[in-house]
C-alpha cells in the first residue's frame, strides 16, 4: 500500500508553528503530509504545498481582493468557502486521505468547513478552542472528531505539546487503519427515525425489515439526526425512509429544541424515494431542564423525561398545524408514499391513562392531515397504538413492499 497522506488544513501565517510541530509528529509515525493554508494576513510560517492564493480563488475571489476589503469576517467566509472546495478535490484526486486542523474561531470554521465537505468515514480530526462547548455548527451531521484544546492555539508549550501529539496520534491511527471493505452482496439501506419513546416500533420493525434481507439504519430524531439521515438520502445511500418518528417537526412549529428545520421531510420526496411515515411522537416538544423553558410555555402541560430532557404536551393548534404541513409535504412527493396513522396513540406517553393521552389533540392533526393528502398518498389507520407489535410489523412489511415494487419499476 502506497504511503498514506494527512491534509493539514489551516492558517498558515498566524498558526505556522503549531502545524508545523503536528506536520513533524504524523511524519514521524511514517505518513504523508499535504499542507493547505488559508491564511491571509501575512507570510505563511510554514511552506503549503496548496497556497492561500488557490484557496482563494476556489471561493471565486483573491487574496488581494480580501485583503483590501479588510473585513476579517468576511475572509474568513471566503477561506472556508475556498477550503470546501479545495480539500474534497484534494480526497477525491487520491492526495489525501484523511484531514487535522488548529485553531480557534476563525481557524475552527475554516478547517471543519472543509471537514463538512468530505463524505462520511474520511478521518477528520479539529483541534479547537470551542470543542468544550456548542460544537453543532462546526459538526454539522459529519464525522468530525472535536479535540479541546485546553489552552490557546498560540505556541507549542507543555501543555499543547500533549494536546497536539495526541491528536497527530489520532489522525494518523485513523489514516493508517484498514475499513473493513463493503460487501460485495450488502443489503439494501433504509433509514428509520426514533426516540425513547417510539423505540418499541422501531426496535421491531428494524428486526423485522432485517430479517427479510435489509439493513436499517437508525437515527435518534434529535435535529441533528433528522438532518444526518437526510444528507445520506440526498448522498443516494438510502433505498427506502421508514419515517417512524416525526417529532423534529413539532418542535419547529412549536418552537421546541430539536428542530431539523423548515425543509425536514422533503429529500426523500423529491428525489422519489419510498417513504412510510408516522406521526411518531408528535405530541410532544423538546426542552432541556425546566428552568431553561421560554416564560411564554408556563402554562402549558410538561412532562420530565429525565434531568436534562423536558417534554411539553402539542395543543390542538399545533396539531392541525402539523396535519397541514405534512400532508403538504407528502403530497409532493414523487415517490411512493404510505401514511400510517395508529388510532391509539403516537408515542408512549400519549395513550389513555398516560400523561399526554388527549384526544382532542390527535383528532386536530389527523382532521387535518386527511383535509391535506392528495389521492396520490395513501393512508392507513390502525385501530393500534404505535408501539404495539401489529403496528410495528404493518409498517417493516409495507416498507419492503414499496422497495420492492419500486426494483420491479425499474
Amino acid at each position: 500500500m502506497s504511503k498514506r497522506v494527512v491534509g493539514i488544513v489551516g492558517t498558515m501565517d498566524t498558526k505556522g508553528p503549531e502545524f508545523a510541530f503536528v506536520k513533524e509528529r504524523i511524519e514521524a509515525l511514517g505518513l504523508g503530509t499535504l499542507v493547505v493554508n488559508a491564511g491571509i494576513a501575512g507570510e505563511p510560517k510554514l511552506e503549503p504545498d496548496v497556497g492561500a492564493e488557490e484557496v482563494a480563488a476556489a471561493a471565486n475571489t483573491t487574496l488581494a481582493a480580501l485583503r483590501a476589503e479588510g473585513d476579517r469576517g468576511a475572509s474568513v467566509a471566503a477561506m472556508a468557502e475556498g477550503a470546501a472546495q479545495v480539500v474534497p478535490q484534494l480526497y477525491a484526486d487520491g492526495k489525501i486521505h484523511g484531514v487535522i486542523s488548529l485553531g480557534g474561531s476563525a481557524g475552527t470554521t475554516i478547517g471543519t468547513a472543509a471537514m463538512r465537505a468530505l463524505p462520511v468515514g474520511v478521518p477528520k480530526v479539529m483541534v479547537s478552542t470551542l470543542a468544550a462547548g456548542d460544537v453543532q455548527p462546526y459538526v454539522g451531521t459529519r464525522d468530525i472528531a472535536m479535540m479541546y484544546s485546553v489552552v490557546d492555539v498560540a505556541g507549542v508549550n507543555r501543555v499543547s505539546r500533549l494536546v497536539f501529539s495526541n491528536a497527530a496520534n489520532a489522525i494518523a491511527g485513523m489514516v493508517q487503519a484498514e475499513v473493513p471493505p463493503a460487501e460485495a452482496d450488502d443489503r439494501p439501506l433504509i433509514a428509520a427515525t426514533m426516540f425513547g419513546v417510539t423505540t418499541p416500533c422501531v426496535t421491531r420493525a428494524r428486526a423485522r425489515l432485517e430479517a427479510a434481507g435489509y439493513e436499517v439504519l437508525v437515527f435518534h430524531a434529535t435535529g441533528t439526526g433528522g438532518r444526518a439521515m437526510e444528507d445520506l438520502v440526498r448522498g443516494g445511500f438510502i433505498k427506502g425512509v421508514l419515517d417512524v418518528t416525526t417529532t423534529e417537526l413539532a418542535d419547529e412549529v412549536a418552537g421546541g429544541e430539536l428542530s431539523a428545520g423548515p425543509d425536514r421531510m422533503e429529500i426523500a420526496g423529491k428525489l422519489g424515494i419510498p417513504q412510510i411515515v408516522c406521526p411518531g411522537a408528535l405530541d410532544m416538544v423538546n426542552f432541556g431542564p425546566p428552568d431553561g423553558i421560554p416564560a411564554k410555555f408556563a402554562d402549558r402541560l410538561f412532562y420530565q423525561h429525565n434531568p436534562t430532557v423536558t417534554l411539553m404536551r402539542t395543543t390542538p393548534d399545533e396539531n392541525r398545524q402539523l396535519g397541514e404541513i405534512m400532508g403538504r409535504k407528502l403530497s409532493a412527493a414523487n415517490g411512493p408514499v404510505t401514511f400510517f396513522w395508529p388510532t391509539k396513540g403516537v408515542s408512549a406517553i400519549d395513550a389513555d391513562g398516560q400523561p399526554f393521552g388527549d384526544a382532542d389533540a390527535d383528532d386536530a392533526f389527523i382532521t387535518a392531515l386527511r383535509a391535506n393528502l392528495s389521492s396520490d398518498v395513501n393512508l392507513i389507520e390502525m385501530d393500534a397504538h404505535i408501539n404495539d407489535d401489529a403496528f410495528a410489523d404493518a409498517i417493516a412489511d409495507a416498507m419492503a413492499a414499496a422497495i420492492a415494487s419500486e426494483q420491479l419499476m425499474r
